[in-house]
């Protein structure tokens, strides 16, 4: 980003945490940064997740390195929860240049915890079992962090302990991780291969048969 425009998202970040209080985590990312694990440029209460200047990208920003601009929509009000259980309401913002293209993210985390558990007990009180919350994303501090997650989803995803997945199962879980831009992050591959059992040839042909997967499916 220019160096005017960070400045007004800077500013922009200040005011809207003065406004709402220490409760209220806001996050600038600069997607145009030489090094996309160290992506956020200005935060303001990052106590709220744990977070400061120069720490990696979170699951959103991944997808947006890794996603075309045309598949990208701004995503409001959902839930996150953090590494030491505390639940957001975050909203994510795309700032994009004028040809359209993804350079920044613009977020907020605003720390509901003790407000939803006040909700809990009500609902317990008031509500049925149809009333289940749908589970919050998870926000991690650093990029090992976030590796380790994206890996713990794809095997969740597949639904079938590492030891026991068969090829096809080991393909759809590397198609999860690249779909998610888990490559994208510095030495994920290594990291992935020891995870799986696999060497890195058998990953890259794991990785093409996803990729031609994934190509036939949106056809």
């Amino acid at each position: 980003m220019q160096e005017s425009q960070l400045d007004f998202y800077k500013r922009l970040a200040h005011a809207i945490a003065l406004q709402f209080g220490d409760g209220c985590e806001v996050v600038v990312h600069d997607l145009q940064s030489a090094d996309p694990d160290h992506s956020i440029v200005a935060i303001e209460n990052g106590h709220v997740t744990g977070r400061k200047l120069g720490d990696g990208p979170s699951h959103v920003v991944l997808e947006a390195l890794h996603a075309g601009p045309h598949k990208l929509e701004d995503r409001l009000s959902y839930l996150t929860k953090t590494a030491t259980g505390k639940i957001l309401k975050s909203s994510t913002v795309f700032i994009r240049d004028d040809g359209g293209r993804v350079i920044g993210i613009f977020a907020i985390n605003f720390d509901i915890t003790v407000l939803r558990a006040a909700q809990s007990t009500i609902n317990w009180i008031c509500g049925t079992e149809a009333d289940a919350p749908k589970e919050p994303e998870p926000i991690v501090r650093n990029v090992a962090d976030l590796l380790d997650d994206l890996i713990e989803q794809s095997v969740q995803l597949v639904g079938t302990p590492v030891t026991l997945m068969t090829k096809d199962d080991k393909v759809r879980a590397i198609r999860y991780l690249n779909d998610t831009g888990a490559f994208l992050i510095t030495k994920s591959g290594p990291k992935v291969c020891k995870y799986f059992g696999i060497s890195k040839y058998t990953l890259y042909n794991y990785l093409d048969e996803a990729k031609s997967g994934s190509a036939a499916s949106a056809e």
